[in-house]
């Protein structure tokens, strides 16, 4: 081939490779919108994580049955975090650096919820967290301001704490109290701080606090010391997993009082692990009651019903209405680059969700209500509902 030839010859595979690429960039501009879901589907908190996921692929379904969002269809990424938080970091890594997701929700338990929103933030991506609540988990501690890109649908704490502190005191009458702490846990921890301080503030004493850790089997000991302070109320702001076998050996031992919690409750594993029996006499604050009748609720809870042959819990509930607000902000940016999105979810405001209408606030957690639920013979009884 001649030296002109062999020029054409280079020309013309150039001009193909930039076809090539042209072309490429073509398909990826109509290629779906990824969506990581990132939860808690193996490990201690298995159950919230499966039921939110749940919550969240049902959300997502129903979307792209109506048309998607921006005219293309919407393809999850999902991923196990495992219920830690080491995991949770990989998990989040993954999604964001590998599987190229313009955005993820996910996450049912804070600790993971904060190593998941360190690895959101380090990329510039947007985070819409379903029932993380300690304040950790949009706050940024150096700069006690909100993180940029990390978002959640549920209350927070504080707010948690408060309502259950003056439920035991106004509703219950009580005015004395031990508390059990989960060590390994910032939500308990944290929820422990905050209902410490409305209960004493509002006039009451505490009696007791001792500390466990997840996984631990046998309470007895640490209930023996908190059974001899005499206490009007026992307050465990821990998981299902624990909060079962707690109230379970604190009644074989003759502990009659009430016992309050928090959400980490809300699991049908509750009263498996627990029973019926040593469950009454028990009460939690929780987001959502499936006996909620605004019509949002009860569509929500049919639907979920025909998907999965199960009653949803609060975690379902959440993990649904953060697919839906992630896809509202999207929506609303009328495009999927992450400052877009995280300048429209910063304005989500007056969202109608199956959980209760939200609105973000400056530190981008949900302002919304809570309810009170209480155990009876293993179901779920709604108590009231507390405004914010």
């Amino acid at each position: 081939m001649s030296k002109l030839g062999l020029k054409m010859a280079s020309l013309v595979t150039v001009l193909v490779m930039l076809a090539g690429l042209v072309t490429g960039c073509g398909d990826t501009a109509s290629k779906d919108i990824k969506i990581g879901v990132v939860y808690e589907l193996t490990g201690n908190t298995a159950s919230f994580g499966t039921s939110a996921a749940n919550g969240a692929k049902m959300a997502f379904k129903e979307i792209n049955a109506k048309g998607g969002v921006l005219g293309k269809q919407i393809q999850i990424v999902v991923a196990d975090n495992k219920g830690e938080p080491s995991e949770s970091s990989n998990a989040m890594t993954k999604v964001i650096t590998q599987d190229k997701v313009v955005a993820v929700t996910g996450f049912t338990t804070s600790s993971n919820g904060i190593a998941g929103s360190t690895v959101a933030e380090a990329n510039k991506i947007p985070f819409v967290a379903a029932a993380t609540t300690n304040p950790k988990v949009t706050l940024d501690e150096k700069t006690g301001k909100a993180k940029d890109y990390t978002f959640r649908v549920c209350f927070i704490d504080p707010f948690q704490g408060t309502v259950g502190a003056n439920f035991a005191l106004n509703s219950l009458k009580t005015k004395k109290a031990a508390i059990m702490i989960d060590n390994s846990s910032d939500y308990s921890k944290g929820l422990s701080q905050f209902f410490k301080e409305a209960f004493t503030k509002g006039g009451g004493q505490i009696l007791a606090e001792e500390a466990y850790l997840q996984k631990d089997q046998d309470f007895k000991t640490i209930l023996t010391k908190i059974k001899a302070t005499n206490p009007e109320i026992l307050y465990v702001p821990g998981y299902y997993e624990e909060v079962g076998k707690i109230a379970k050996q604190a009644r074989e031992m003759g502990m009659t009082m009430p016992i309050v919690g928090g959400d980490g409750w809300d699991s049908p594993k509750l009263v498996e692990i627990g029973g019926p029996q040593a469950l009454n006499n028990t009460f939690f604050t929780n987001h959502y009651s499936v006996e909620d009748t605004s019509p949002l609720s009860k569509s929500f809870v049919e639907n979920y019903k025909k998907e999965y042959g199960q009653m949803p819990d609060a975690m379902a509930v959440l993990g649904y209405d953060a697919a839906y607000v992630l896809v509202d902000a999207i929506k609303r940016a009328n495009s999927t680059e992450a400052a877009k999105i995280r300048e429209a979810l910063a304005a989500t405001k007056d969202f109608k969700g199956a959980s209760g209408d939200l609105t973000l606030n400056n530190t981008h957690d949900a302002i919304k209500g809570a309810v009170i639920l209480e155990m009876k013979d293993g179901k779920q009884v709604y108590k009231e509902t507390v405004k914010p």
